[in-house]
């Protein structure tokens, strides 16, 4: 096994081949055009498979699929601390304001496939770290992709937004430490440089939205 990722022994995580991102067209950051027609193709089934997560980390031949909810209420998004708890050691102690998680075997459970497996992660994910005030809705804004380091190298980020009209969440795991709502202006400004890499893409695409 691996060095270092014994922690993942068993689990197989959801992978396109990176051909399949650079037929699409590769991109660095965040991207927006031709959004439907790139997630139809990430997500149908022809063109993604489970592979086995210790592997998959060391390959960046694949991009493991990951949702990354960023939940919004009014100018202020929510935040926090990622733990020592959290899946993934390389970034503990970054800010992140992206909820999520990877897409696993058994979100294909009742026959589920392709858009239907993976939004039943999308709501594992966001059930298993949050408490959250009321019913809510997300749609799919953008893309991220950040090659710049060994942890962006192997995954690719499906952003989704949630707008939320309470801030009563809470955490359901100890690995999102110091939860809260910021100021999206602050989040862009003092806080930007303790982001981590994805959550810097991410402010940097709502603050130029918004301006």
């Amino acid at each position: 096994m691996l060095a270092g990722m014994s922690k993942y022994a068993g689990e197989e995580v959801l992978v396109v081949p990176r051909t399949l991102l650079n037929e699409i067209g590769a991109f660095e950051g965040i991207q927006t055009a031709g959004l439907d027609a790139a997630i139809a193709r990430l997500l149908d089934p022809a063109n993604h498979f489970f592979m086995d997560r210790a592997a998959a980390e060391e390959d960046p031949n694949h991009k493991q699929l990951i949702p990354y909810c960023i939940f919004r209420c009014g100018d202020r998004v929510l935040h926090y601390t990622r733990g020592k708890a959290g899946g993934e050691s390389r970034l503990h102690a970054k800010i992140s304001v992206g909820v999520g998680g990877h897409v696993n075997p058994i979100d294909t459970d009742a026959g589920r496939t392709g858009s239907d497996a993976y939004h039943a992660a999308v709501t594992r994910e966001i059930e298993e770290e949050l408490d959250l005030p009321e019913e809510h809705t997300h749609r799919i804004i953008a893309l991220l992709n950040d090659e710049s380091n060994s942890v962006g190298q192997v995954h690719l980020g499906i952003v989704h937004l949630i707008d939320l009209k309470s801030d009563a969440v809470a955490s359901r795991e100890d690995a999102l430490l110091d939860l809260g709502f910021t100021a999206l202006a602050d989040l862009n400004g003092s806080l930007f440089e303790r982001l981590e890499t994805w959550s810097q893409f991410c402010i940097r695409h709502l603050a130029e939205e918004i301006g």
